[in-house]
């Protein structure tokens, strides 16, 4: 049985993209994240797993699209709670972020089947990794693995193959951190509730200068 778990938090303001802050205010940066996280739950939920898990720290609002479990975040560091998300699985599991908001379902699909490899890295424009899927879970290629710094990506990859697994690549993708980021990323995924967001808090933040 397949899983697609999105780790996230609650898009709570002063809590989550505190980086977008300035030019956005604390609570413009939750909504752009609160959309963010809509989008991603959509196309996770598009996606043809067995199961849609959210691995969220903090309560689910209005947000969360049905046919998704809901479990609490581990504690520790964000590498102990991403092998705690993928300690809870029985099966293959991919694991995805909320900060790429411009996925979609059909950029998902070919990682949640592992006939030809045991493992799928998605990395991230910042250095980081957006996507990890692995055909047999195991928390400890995880933890110990420096998280949020610019050598994330390499070394998580480094931690695949030195295990011997069979590593297909996902497309690189740009992580929404900072202003620029999320206007690039807008901008790739215009459609989205995300785009539609940042346009109009992009409006309001001109206006108010």
């Amino acid at each position: 049985m397949t899983c697609l778990l999105v780790i996230a938090k609650e898009p709570v303001p002063g809590r989550v993209k505190t980086r977008l802050s300035p030019p956005f205010t604390p609570d413009q940066a939750a909504a752009l994240a609160e959309a963010a996280l809509a989008d991603t739950l959509a196309a996770a939920a598009a996606a043809p797993a067995d199961r849609h898990v959210l691995v969220l720290e903090g309560a689910p609002g209005p947000w969360l699209p049905p046919g998704f479990q809901v479990v609490p975040q581990g504690g520790g560091g964000l590498d102990a709670r991403l092998a705690a998300a993928f300690a809870a699985c029985t099966g293959p599991a991919l694991l995805i972020g909320m900060d790429t908001p411009q996925v979609t379902a059909e950029l998902l699909a070919p990682a949640l089947a592992f006939d030809a490899c045991d493992a799928w890295f998605g990395p991230a424009a910042d250095g980081g990794f957006w996507a990890l899927g692995l055909a047999a879970p195991d928390p400890a290629l995880l933890l110990g693995v420096p998280m949020s710094v610019p050598e994330t990506g390499a070394v998580q990859y480094e931690r695949l193959r030195a295990a011997g697994l069979r590593t297909a690549l996902l497309p690189r993708l740009r992580d929404v951190d900072t202003a620029a980021d999320a206007a690039e990323v807008a901008a790739l995924a215009p459609a989205g509730r995300f785009a539609a967001r940042h346009r109009q808090l992009s409006a309001e933040a001109r206006v108010a200068r």
